[in-house]
């Protein structure tokens, strides 16, 4: 598996990549939020170790700015801090299961482990569908009501994208840093130009439109398509 640890204790995070590595993971280390959250985005990782306390932008902010920009690896967070609340808080800002320091290596391993077969299960990285739109991850072919869709890679890749929120809205400042990789909004139509393929493509032969255009906000897959 690839997983990236967000660790500032650089001795801790030697001794967690070392026990990682001998069980045959690939170990990415950054050491700020900020980095974390930049890898995690642009990276394909399975599992993701996060620190709450870190320089730069803490853990829930950095967790918080993973999901924003589709990050669907489950996520493990270390923490010193042992209050129901602090737990709480990172649950709901997308945590997937808590560590409270100092903690066994060989728990973190095992809770890695777990986290890496959820995140490999099929209802993860296989097939998605929204109302009439199947997405299937893994032959990278796409169906609308039984219909096949070829799309070119950055066409998938931005569906997958609007797919994986839901039917929840998706920026266009999501989409640029996500499959892009633009870490500001520079004065470009690509997103407005590969969007016009995509729908051009999805509603060929339909009368409801795939996308739905929330003025100011971004796109949404609509749930009735």
């Amino acid at each position: 598996m690839r997983v990236l640890l967000v660790e500032d204790d650089r001795e801790l995070a030697a001794h967690v990549r070392a026990r990682l590595e001998k069980q045959d993971h690939v170990v990415v280390v950054a050491e700020d939020g900020a980095d974390g959250s930049s890898r995690a985005i642009d990276g394909d990782f399975d599992v993701v170790i996060l620190d709450r306390m870190l320089p730069r932008m803490d853990g829930i902010s950095a967790l918080k700015a993973m999901r924003a920009g589709g990050v669907l690896a489950p996520v493990l967070m270390l923490t010193a801090r042992g209050s129901i609340e602090d737990r709480v808080e990172g649950l709901d800002a997308g945590a997937d299961d808590y560590l409270i320091k100092p903690f066994a290596l060989a728990e973190l391993a095992a809770r890695v482990s777990a986290l890496g077969r959820r995140s490999r299960a099929p209802d993860h990285d296989g097939i998605v569908a929204i109302g009439s739109i199947r997405l299937d991850r893994v032959d990278r072919s796409v169906t609308r009501a039984g219909k096949a869709i070829p799309l070119h890679p950055r066409e998938f890749q931005l569906l997958d994208m609007l797919m994986r929120h839901g039917g929840r809205v998706v920026t266009r400042a999501m989409l640029l840093k996500a499959i892009w990789r633009f870490d500001f909004d520079p004065e470009t139509k690509i997103v407005e130009s590969h969007m016009s393929r995509l729908r051009a493509k999805l509603d060929g032969g339909f009368a409801t439109g795939a996308i739905e255009t929330i003025r100011g906000e971004g796109y949404r897959v609509r749930g009735d398509a």
